[in-house]
């Protein structure tokens, strides 16, 4: 099987020997501080609009984007959303690349021309980054359908939101996946707001998983607030699809600790709620057990933390420094080049 995705070899620095007494604990927590520093970073980026147009921030729903990506190797799709740093972050994109295309330069994983909204990355198979509601799915359907035609059963997953769910692109998609058996690994991130609608003033059933269930599929709902069950319910349902399973759904629990966007002035919910998710951040969640158990979390936060800032800090300079694309490639990749005709 190939190499879990986002691993990579890493040189020896300071601190290694904490991380390598933590385990795979140590590994999920860095993970998930990592995505929640980067996207802190962005805030502060776009006050400063060093960042500029839409914005739509991960924090809180860290769990699920690490949970997920555990179960999937290098060699998976993954199909994303406009709410897709932490996505690509746990894909094992470089921080560097996806800040760099936060800015605008060339050296971005889009070349700068996708911005927030659309990160990509083909070698790392990471098709996306979509600001269209639902537009990943059918996308994601290709994907599998194809490997499936190619004799595979690798999954591709595919991010999406509560707001998708009420698409017509969700329920085609779902029907086909489930109708051609495709190897397909439905990802439903219910934040319970699209955009600023509550999940029961678009939705009659609110059970995301009940619903998608009666499409033929292993369909079920996941704590998305806490990074262990993520990843072992997405290594399940992962594990079926590689034995030729076909799709699964998984709804995911989770919550936004931010607005929609960074244009959002968030009034549509109440601070009380807000403030009683934020009891349930992953991040700490995580950390509490490690103490329950006895480790040393103390030791191994200061670690990461270090490390992360050290990360974060190299790509907004690097990010800074980039190059602008040359004005002489404005038109390049915006229409296909002419093909000869025999």
């Amino acid at each position: 099987m190939s190499p879990r995705a986002g691993t990579h070899k890493r040189k020896s620095v300071p601190g290694s020997d904490v991380m390598a007494r933590a385990g795979h604990r140590g590994e999920l927590l860095h993970a998930m501080l990592r995505i929640r520093r980067f996207e802190e970073r962005c805030v502060e980026l776009y006050s400063a609009a060093k960042i500029r147009g839409f914005v739509h921030l991960y924090i809180g729903e860290e769990a699920v984007a690490v949970g997920v990506n555990e179960a999937l190797t290098t060699e998976d799709a993954v199909v994303s959303t406009y709410r897709e740093h932490g996505h690509a972050l746990a894909r094992g994109i470089p921080a560097a690349d996806i800040m760099a295309e936060m800015y605008g330069k060339s050296t971005g994983c889009s070349g700068g021309r996708g911005g927030s909204m659309h990160l990509f990355d083909a070698e790392r198979r990471f098709y996306g980054g979509n600001a269209i509601v639902a537009g990943g799915l059918p996308l994601a359907a290709g994907l599998a359908l194809a490997d499936l035609m190619r004799g595979q059963t690798r999954p591709t997953c595919c991010f999406f939101g509560d707001g998708a769910y009420a698409e017509g692109e969700f329920h085609e998609t779902a029907n086909l996946a489930a109708l051609w058996g495709l190897p397909l690994l439905f990802v439903c991130e219910n934040n319970l707001y699209a955009m600023g609608t509550a999940l029961d003033r678009h939705e009659a059933q609110t059970d995301l998983a009940l619903r998608a269930a009666s499409y033929g599929m292993a369909a079920w709902a996941v704590d998305g607030m806490d990074v262990e069950a993520v990843a072992r319910a997405a290594g399940r349902a992962a594990e079926s699809i590689r034995g030729g399973g076909g799709p699964h759904f998984l709804e995911m629990r989770t919550y936004r600790f931010r607005a929609h966007s960074m244009y959002d002035p968030d009034r549509y919910r109440d601070r009380a709620e807000i403030e009683r998710w934020k009891a349930r951040d992953p991040i700490t969640r995580l950390t509490d057990r490690m103490r329950e158990d006895g480790e040393p979390v103390e030791e191994l936060l200061h670690c990461v933390e270090d490390r992360v800032t050290e990360e974060v800090d190299a790509a907004v300079a690097a990010a800074e420094e980039a190059p602008e694309e040359p004005v002489e490639n404005l038109l390049a990749h915006v229409t296909s080049r002419p093909v000869e005709v025999r």
